[in-house]
């Protein structure tokens, strides 16, 4: 078994797992870090056909090449947005639970600590 045979079965395998992840998570972070393993997998699987697909004498195709590195890029800036995001969600479910705050489920906006 090759090399480029050993990191294709572990790309399809974090896939797999990233898959399931995403469909059976319970929240949005699991389902976050999820995500990011299925992305983690294609990269990987990219990676590979990137290595079969070498010619005229390059190591590799530097097509899949250029499309992982951008995907590394996007991959990270939603990310952060995701957990951002996730953040948000958190700040604005503690708010609106029964017993906090003033109970109108009002959420002030985050920012410097007020007296």
């Amino acid at each position: 078994m090759s090399g480029a045979t050993v990191f294709g079965l572990c790309g399809a395998a974090l896939v797999g797992l990233g898959l399931y992840g995403v469909a059976t998570g319970h929240g949005p972070l699991r389902k976050l870090l999820a995500f990011n393993v299925l992305g983690g997998g294609v990269f990987l699987v990219l990676a590979v056909i990137a290595r079969r697909g070498a010619g005229a004498g390059l190591a590799a195709d530097p097509v899949p090449q250029a499309l992982i590195i951008t995907g590394i890029v996007v991959a990270f800036a939603s990310t952060a947005l995701a957990v951002a995001l996730v953040r948000r969600l958190a700040e604005v479910d503690a708010a609106a639970a029964p017993g906090s705050g003033d109970g109108t489920g009002t959420v002030e906006p985050p920012g410097p600590h007020r007296p």
